[in-house]
């Protein structure tokens, strides 16, 4: 494969074209990160530089190039019950929520779900502690920028090692174990993945419109890659989303230093609104 030179000045129109687009900042530490992770991209291109793939970016009106660019300089990395913290203080708060309940009613968020995992998980847990969830009306609004995730996600497939950690009684619950010629997969059972409802959303330009508030919402390991300014701005839509009590759940390297009016930190990354 041929390597491709990324000039400063064209690290800094990139730069500038994904902090417009969907609020990644890069630093000037990224240039060598992205040269090396696009420079796959541009040679499937059969282009001969970094200008050349800008002019690209520019004139694909799909928007399928943006989301392979996002996906290529960001990490999707996720797993089942990720921050167990969170998980443990979740069980505690959950009888409270059902009590506050007038009628059988969840919706949750899981913005920026990646391959699937976190709103699964979503579903599992309160499978596990929920003895009448299948009286509840459930649904759970999945959002990623990437179509690639999103696909892997909507399919709900899974390799033995991405599950091997769980309790068995929840893999047994929640999985069906499918058998191929070569490979063996466990599938998220259809009563779950109908539950879900997975959506291409940008953080950052799409609208908030929302017909109503959610009992709770996940945006972990997201905001690693804004700055201060989009942080700020994505945190005050969120809580326009959340009733009064409710639960902001970020990543456990993320914190926050404003909205201390409205959102109250109770530990673990998890923020209350006020």
């Amino acid at each position: 494969m041929h390597e491709i030179e990324l000039k400063p000045e064209e690290f800094k129109l990139f730069r500038q074209y994904i902090y417009e687009k969907v609020g990644i900042a890069l630093s000037d530490q990224k240039s060598t990160l992205v040269r090396g992770r696009l420079n796959k991209r541009l040679n499937q291109l059969s282009l001969r530089s970094f200008r050349d793939y800008y002019d690209f970016l520019l004139n694909d009106q799909s928007g399928e190039e943006l989301a392979l660019f996002v996906s290529a300089i960001s990490t999707n990395v996720t797993s089942f019950f990720r921050e167990g913290a969170q998980w443990k203080w979740l069980e505690g708060y959950l009888g409270e929520m059902i009590a506050s309940k007038r009628e059988k009613k969840i919706r949750i968020w899981s913005a920026g779900c990646s391959s699937g995992e976190e709103p699964y998980t979503i579903l599992m847990f309160l499978q596990h502690h929920l003895s009448d969830f299948d009286q509840w009306d459930i649904k759970i609004l999945a959002t990623d920028i990437s179509p690639k995730v999103l696909s892997h996600a909507i399919a709900g497939k899974y390799e033995a090692k991405n599950i091997e950690s769980m309790p068995r009684e929840i893999v047994l619950r929640s999985f069906e174990k499918v058998r191929t010629e070569h490979t063996i997969h466990y599938q998220i059972l259809p009563h779950l993945r109908e539950k879900v409802l997975f959506r291409l959303y940008n953080l950052v330009t799409d609208p908030f419109f929302f017909k109503n508030k959610f009992d709770m919402i996940f945006c972990r390991n997201v905001m690693i890659y804004f700055d201060d300014v989009t942080r700020h701005s994505l945190i005050g839509r969120f809580t326009t989303l959340l009733p009064k009590g409710a639960p902001l759940f970020l990543g456990s390297s993320e914190s926050l230093t404003t909205h201390r009016e409205t959102l109250k930190l109770l530990g673990s990354s998890i923020y209350q609104r006020l």
